[in-house]
């Protein structure tokens, strides 16, 4: 009987003993996780990305030593978010693939929400906007069921305002505002009023907008905020003042915007946002020169975000290719089947390629025509000034003409390098079509002097007696 005793509280010690070696082994797995994120997020949200992937390559060897698999995945995780964020979405898709099969078997809900969640911001920047929706909701279904922590609590309220920003981009604008609305209550930050901000901004409620745009204000003054947000914050601000026609503020938000954006090394959604912004701004300023920058800017930025979709794209089915390559096992009846769906797969990325590239190419012309459109409206305003100096017979007609026609002064002196100050003048003037009267009552000497320049620049320039005088310039 006495034997019995020990033997059962020699079985219960061990009990005790396993279950504390378990609880360690819990609290040093919260330990690791909360200084992986910790330290994530900070390198993420001050946009050094290249320290970002040093640290979990660093936390990828202490998981790997701690032998904690979903230690590993979310390492692997926030490298695919870091590639997410630098528009790497091919490499992105690689981590997010090694990432997928350790989280997902995870018992954590919170590992399980961050990994939807992150994925859904993937899908996002594809502009799959329904898979994004579909990511995020299960995002949420797992954030519910997870420990409450302060890391599921900001994630809680991240997910609503990042289901108002799918659901925009789906046109779905009252479940947007609610979305948006709940995150707000829940975040308060310069980012989540912006949101609202720009969401009333968007269906032209100027005065409701007003008031977002003034706790954004207030708070990216008083609390530190990341450059991703900051950007978005000013964008915003920059917008909301375009549209109240208070253009010295839309200035100087959009101008702080582009500051965040020349942070070295460093690649930023809404970029384009930005620059389209700029150049609505510098219309509306009749700063046409400035308009015409940012409009090209913008142009650039969308063909930067439309290349790498398609990259993403192919790598998708070429992945899909070297599968089924792989596949030796198959049995012959199961071969046709296989070849149907390889087929139908690649098919449906050929129609759904189609469709973008027919969008994108219309998006191209529109821009195209924009930009032209603006560029000759820059040329005329240009060429008006350049005549009005001429005129006035201004000192610094040349120079203004100059710009207008950068290569003509030169050109001229390569057929005479000799030509005078004076004899590009009057050059430049017959360049403009300007009559002998024309040129006469402006310069305030005789017509018949006028007649006497011409034949003398003729001779200098070796113009044949059979050439137009105004042909020749409109040629060079």
């Amino acid at each position: 009987m006495k034997n019995i005793k020990i033997y059962t509280l020699c079985i219960g010690l061990l009990l005790v003993l396993f279950s504390c070696r378990q609880n360690m082994s819990e609290e040093q797995k919260e330990s690791f996780d909360t200084a992986l994120l910790t330290k994530n997020d900070t390198l993420l949200s001050s946009g050094v990305y290249e320290s970002v992937v040093h640290l979990n390559i660093e936390y990828l060897k202490k998981a790997e030593n701690m032998e904690y698999t979903e230690g590993k995945g979310l390492c692997y995780l926030n490298i695919a978010k870091v590639n997410v964020s630098a528009g790497n979405y091919v490499k992105a898709l690689f981590f997010f693939q090694k990432a997928e099969k350790a989280l997902l078997n995870s018992k954590n809900g919170y590992h399980k929400a961050l990994f939807y969640d992150t994925y859904s911001k993937y899908y996002f920047h594809l502009k799959l906007y329904d898979k994004a929706l579909e990511y995020n909701d299960r995002a949420f279904r797992y954030v519910k069921a997870a420990k409450k922590s302060k890391f599921s609590d900001k994630l809680f309220s991240k997910l609503f305002l990042k289901k108002g920003i799918f659901l925009i981009r789906k046109r779905w604008l009252g479940a947007a505002l609610k979305c948006y609305l709940k995150g707000n209550a829940l975040e308060n930050s310069a980012f989540s009023n912006s949101l609202v901000a720009e969401y009333y901004l968007s269906v032209n409620q100027l005065d409701n907008a007003g008031i977002y745009v003034s706790n954004a204000k207030e708070r990216i003054q008083n609390h530190k905020i990341s450059n991703t947000e900051a950007l978005w914050v000013y964008y915003v601000m920059g917008y909301y003042y375009i549209e109240i026609n208070n253009y010295e503020e839309a200035e100087r938000n959009l101008n702080k915007a582009l500051e965040v954006i020349k942070i070295e090394h460093t690649h930023f959604s809404y970029v384009a946002e930005v620059y389209q912004s700029l150049a609505e701004l510098y219309k509306k300023m009749d700063d046409e020169d400035k308009a015409y920058y940012y409009l090209e800017k913008y142009t650039e930025e969308q063909g930067k975000t439309d290349s790498a979709q398609f990259a993403t794209m192919n790598k998708t089915v070429d992945d899909f290719i070297a599968e089924t390559k792989n596949e030796s096992d198959w049995s012959r009846n199961k071969l046709p089947l296989a070849i149907a769906l390889s087929i139908a797969a690649i098919s449906i990325s050929g129609v759904y390629v189609r469709k973008i590239i027919n969008r994108l190419r219309l998006k191209k012309r529109s821009l195209k025509k924009e930009a032209d459109e603006l560029k000759n409206h820059v040329h005329t305003k240009q060429f008006q000034e350049v005549v009005e100096l001429a005129k006035k017979n201004d000192s610094s007609f040349l120079l203004k003409f100059k710009e207008l026609y950068p290569d003509f002064v030169s050109i001229l002196l390569k057929i005479n390098p000799d030509l005078e100050n004076s004899e590009l003048t009057f050059c430049a003037m017959l360049k403009l079509r300007l009559s002998s009267k024309e040129i006469a009552d402006y310069t305030f000497v005789q017509h018949r002097s006028v007649q006497q320049k011409k034949y003398r620049i003729r001779k200098r320039l070796n113009i044949p007696a059979e050439t137009d005088i105004y042909d020749f310039f409109d040629g060079l």
